[in-house]
């Protein structure tokens, strides 16, 4: 026990070090804000294609499944080292500089290019991610409401924007704030890259001070965060199921099928 308090709650190391360990936990939470806005973006394209009717649209709808099965099986860590190792390579004269350097070796904004490797990595992956949940919120959505939008005049293009899909993402903010939780969990590996994030910085004062203190701070700091966005994410399930069993839900899907069946508007948005 002396031996564990010594090595991972030694508070002076953590007091003297507590600047560099923020400094690298701000890098991080700039991370995974960035990462996640994306992927909340690239993964509502990909479920909204998926959805796409008819034949003419087939070949999108093929292709953002192949997509979304394939980045959701190639783990995180080997998405990394492939975009770092390929943009890296085709702006440099060894891949005959296909990709101009701005684009290869990203440092946009003032952030290093292994930023941008992790918010292009985070974003493919998790985009797939966060598109099979949107697609769980739009097929909740019932069936009434896309017959109802129609039957005002409404095209399918414009039902599913002022219709289905503000509809299914108040259904499913719950569960892609559980992956945006993971998301932030696994900008850690990132620092493969070099980049100074908060577990790059908990490693380099485990390799000064010969004590892992710098690294345990740096959970504590991801505890601070994930465990109240936990707790949000219990709430929303919480308020949902008990709109759910005072009846809200069951009673606006069957008015919308009315309307739909009667051909009126009314369309819920």
């Amino acid at each position: 026990m002396d031996f564990i308090r010594e090595y991972y709650f030694d508070f002076g190391i953590m007091g003297d070090e507590l600047g560099r360990v923020l400094e690298g936990f701000w890098f991080t939470i700039q991370l995974s804000v960035l990462s996640g806005v994306a992927s909340l973006a690239w993964g509502l394209v990909l479920a909204v294609l998926r959805q796409l009717p008819g034949r003419a649209t087939a070949p999108l709808r093929w292709l953002s499944i192949a997509y979304i099965d394939v980045f959701r099986g190639i783990p995180l860590l080997l998405v990394l080292l492939l975009v770092s190792g390929g943009l890296s390579t085709l702006s440099s004269p060894i891949g005959g500089e296909v990709l101009p350097e701005w684009l290869g070796k990203p440092t946009w904004l003032g952030q290093t290019t292994p930023f941008w490797y992790g918010v292009f990595s985070l974003t493919i992956t998790y985009g797939a991610y966060m598109a099979e949940v949107y697609r769980a919120g739009i097929e909740a959505v019932p069936g009434g409401q896309m017959e109802a939008a129609r039957s005002v005049g409404m095209s399918h293009n414009l039902a599913m924007r002022y219709v289905i899909v503000p509809q299914a993402v108040r259904k499913v903010i719950p569960p892609l704030l559980n992956d945006f939780i993971a998301l932030m969990k696994d900008t850690s590996l990132v620092s493969i890259l070099g980049a100074a994030d908060v577990v790059f910085v908990g490693r380099a004062i485990q390799s000064e001070q010969f004590n892992g203190s710098g690294l345990m701070l740096g959970a504590i700091l991801f505890l601070l965060v994930t465990i109240p966005l936990a707790r949000l994410v219990d709430y929303l399930i919480a308020r949902q199921q008990q709109k759910t069993q005072r009846g809200g839900a069951p009673a606006e899907a069957s008015e919308a099928d009315q309307q739909a069946l009667g051909g009126g508007g009314g369309v819920t948005t």
